[in-house]
């Protein structure tokens, strides 16, 4: 069973329980917290969940909160992470298939063209193109990580 490294804040931690409850059964979950619905602050749980996914081989990320923004943005800055916040399952297959991400952010109080817990299953679910053109672009973005 793949295993996912998930987390959220206060705002999407209904929509992360329901989302393990949903997918639990095609995915092993490992659940970074938070764990109730009290305020927290949203980088804490996207820099876990990032550093877990960047040292496990293979290991994709789920990260939830009020807007999918702000988790998206603070994952993004743990080296060697790529996450991709996705609305809808079309968005959610091309960041697997084109961009190689490895964490998807998704919302927790936000409308959505589709259900959350469908676009995380989309993501879990798709695998890379490995394309030449899709490769090369992905290389690049790992290359201006390195620079920066």
């Amino acid at each position: 069973m793949q295993k996912v490294i998930i987390g959220s804040d206060h705002a999407g931690f209904q929509t992360k329980e329901r989302i393990k409850k949903e997918l639990g059964s095609e995915f092993e979950f490992v659940d970074v917290g938070t764990h109730n619905g009290d305020s927290v602050d949203y980088p804490i749980y996207a820099e876990k969940v990032g550093q877990q996914v960047a040292v496990t081989p293979g290991v994709k990320g789920v990260l939830v909160c009020g807007s999918g923004i702000g988790v998206s943005i603070a994952a993004n800055k743990v080296n060697g992470i790529r996450a991709a916040l996705c609305y809808n399952k079309r968005s959610a297959e091309l960041a697997r298939l084109h961009n190689d991400a490895n964490v998807i952010a998704t919302v927790g109080r936000e409308e959505t063209f589709d259900d959350p817990a469908d676009v995380v299953r989309v993501f879990l679910k798709t695998d890379f193109s490995g394309e030449d053109r899709h490769a090369r672009r992905v290389q690049q973005i790992m290359d201006i990580e390195k620079r920066n």
